[in-house]
């Protein structure tokens, strides 16, 4: 059986249970690890090649530092391919499991067995 994708979600480190990304992204065969905006790049350094880094933005992103951290993600990931997702705060997208799992893609179905 091949290595369960992580995805690893970026967030304010308020996890309430109605906000939380962790169900949605198991549910499509993801394994997730939450990290908050300040130890993402260390945790980060620390997984083998994520499938997605998701960044759960806070309803006001003070400073924009989400939004630093998004564009800087995605400067570093674009070379191999690793999409920076940004959800907003609310959740409340139509559609938001279909969506994810598009734009994450079915490497998670893709991966070889090792």
């Amino acid at each position: 059986m091949g290595a369960l994708q992580k995805v690893l979600v970026v967030d304010d480190g308020h996890r309430a249970i109605d906000r939380a990304l962790s169900a949605e992204l198991a549910e499509l065969g993801y394994a997730s690890v939450t990290a908050s905006l300040e130890a993402a790049d260390d945790v980060l350094a620390m997984m083998p090649r994520p499938a997605a880094v998701l960044l759960h933005m806070p309803p006001r992103d003070t400073g924009g530092a989400f939004r630093m951290m998004s564009e800087r993600l995605r400067e570093q990931m674009r070379g191999a391919g690793i999409p920076v997702i940004e959800v907003d705060a609310a959740g409340q997208q139509t559609g938001a499991p279909i969506d994810l799992q598009s734009r994450i893609g079915t490497r998670v179905l893709n991966e070889p067995e090792f």
